[in-house]
């Protein structure tokens, strides 16, 4: 079908229908690239309009060509967004995404979804990042990532290898999912009860905590290290969020600390544990962003 021509219906249905089995993936490779459940939406949204259009019984692979536009969409919107973050008030902290609900957005792999990984991530320029997430986390041989991006193979080789070694040398080696979850999960039953002492107990000595509230009044906007300070400032969520229920929830692939009040969300934590306990904690405060985690366990039922 030409460019332009008219859709009839079941020409549309047969694009939506292959369009719909690809769109997690789409948006797991847009969501990594830009740390945004909002971002990554837009971009997803606007290959569906270019979808439409294209002449597709042209397109020998559907999902490799919807990859290539997901990808170069999100770089020129992650160049944008450089800009923009730099104005951002205190630490700038991803977006969390309810991985509950949708499995599929990890694809094959858990890689660059956690908060602190695309934190790293996103100190890498657009162009680097994509290339590692196409690598890392999707599988992409590096001739059909090379393409994607309009680089050689040698220089995409290059690319991969240099994110891999800004990750390796700013991540710890992480403990299993089962020591992961029983530290957070005493941390949440001591943070519940203001339990400064218990606190301490299950952070490292070297802990640091991010708090992400673009300028909120009486949240942090500098990083906070150590365990004490770290532990008071946890305990101190109690009279910041009165009333607010503590609940663990799955975001990014992990187990998370969600605090609600009156069934909306008020701030979400997320934590990276090492042998000797948690030693980084990612509070996401902002409302735009909890809103977006919000949005993000609802993807499934409220498609156009």
């Amino acid at each position: 079908m030409d460019q332009g021509q008219p859709l009839t219906d079941g020409a549309l249905n047969a694009a939506a229908d292959a369009f719909e089995r690809l769109r997690p993936r789409l948006f797991g490779i847009a969501y990594r690239v830009l740390g945004s459940v909002a971002e990554a939406e837009d971009v997803v949204q606007d290959v569906w309009l270019r979808w439409q259009g294209v002449d597709r019984g042209a397109v020998l692979d559907h999902g490799a060509f919807l990859a290539k536009i997901t990808t170069r969409l999100a770089i020129n919107v992650a160049q944008s967004a450089r800009v923009r973050r730099e104005a951002y008030v205190g630490p700038w902290l991803p977006e969390p995404v309810d991985t509950s609900v949708d499995p599929q957005v990890g694809a094959e792999r858990g890689e660059a979804l956690e908060l602190a990984v695309l934190l790293v991530l996103e100190r890498l320029n657009p162009v680097e990042r994509a290339a590692y997430v196409l690598r890392e986390a999707f599988d992409y041989a590096y001739d059909e990532i090379a393409g994607m991006l309009q680089l050689s193979q040698a220089n995409t080789r290059q690319i991969v290898s240099r994110a891999r070694k800004r990750l390796s040398a700013e991540r710890r080696e992480p403990v299993d999912s089962a020591q992961h979850r029983r530290l957070l999960e005493a941390f949440v039953a001591a943070a519940r009860h203001g339990d400064v002492a218990a606190l301490e107990n299950v952070l490292s000595a070297d802990v640091v905590a991010y708090a992400d509230g673009n300028g909120m009044r009486g949240v942090a906007r500098l990083e906070i290290v150590g365990p004490e300070r770290v532990a008071r400032v946890t305990a101190f969520a109690r009279k910041f969020f009165p009333g607010a229920e503590y609940a663990i929830v799955e975001a990014n692939g992990r187990p998370s600390l969600l605090l609600a009040r009156d069934g909306a969300a008020v701030a979400l934590a997320s934590a990276t544990v090492g042998p000797d306990g948690i030693d980084g904690l990612y509070w996401v405060l902002a409302p735009d962003k909890l809103r977006a985690y919000e949005r993000s366990a609802r993807r499934l039922t409220d498609r156009p």
